[in-house]
């Protein structure tokens, strides 16, 4: 979206993340290169660190938290009359959104998905909603959704034109053998949906 504002009209599109509990957390700033995919560098007056959900320390990719040894003004006091939701979002001395994120050498941040959305395979965290939006950008997909199998990700997509399949697969295999160490992809033809066409890929991590 942000390429296709760029050609229309000439206008860098500068998103970021904050949440309903706090302003403006990450952002691209005036000033700074938008990197494609990526929200953005913390913000000025917040200290946000990516904490893993299972070992609870700070890395490279994990939860999107709130340093408390730091609390931001911008952060929330607290839910009102909720005091166990107050205590699962503080605990461990982070405040925790609830979202998943990765970060780079840079300090660039790019969304993953929601905790409660994130799956696992072959150990590692995938968003059904980046796998998504890799795909509907090409021209020949209506719809996709995503899921995990044990050692792969599924992917239904519903394309417009069956001519395009093996560019979907080779789209898909393209995209992911950057950060996952994908082997190879399997495609399915499957009965039409209305005026569109279901196929099935299967893209397998180790």
């Amino acid at each position: 979206m942000i390429e296709q504002v760029r050609k229309a009209w000439g206008i860098t599109v500068r998103d970021g993340f904050g949440q309903t509990e706090t302003t403006a957390q990450v952002g691209n700033t005036p000033g700074q290169q938008v990197r494609p995919g990526s929200m953005g560098r913390t913000l000025p007056g917040y200290s946000v660190v990516l904490v893993d959900p299972v070992s609870g320390e700070p890395g490279p990719d994990g939860e999107i938290c709130l340093d408390l040894s730091r609390r931001p003004l911008g952060l929330m006091t607290g839910y009102l009359d909720d005091p166990v939701l107050d205590a699962e979002a503080m605990r461990g001395g982070y405040y925790h959104t609830g979202d998943v994120a990765t970060s780079d050498s840079d300090g660039y941040i790019t969304y993953v998905g929601r905790t409660d959305d994130v799956f696992k395979a072959a150990d590692y965290r995938i968003s059904p909603f980046e796998l998504e939006s890799v795909l509907i950008e090409h021209e020949a997909v209506a719809e996709a959704a995503g899921g995990s199998l044990a050692q792969a990700v599924k992917m239904n997509v519903y394309l417009t034109d069956l001519a395009h399949f093996a560019k979907v697969n080779e789209v898909m295999a393209t995209y992911f053998a950057k950060p996952y160490p994908a082997r190879s992809t399997i495609g399915v033809a499957s009965l039409p949906r209305g005026a569109q066409i279901e196929i099935e890929c299967v893209l397998y991590l180790g």
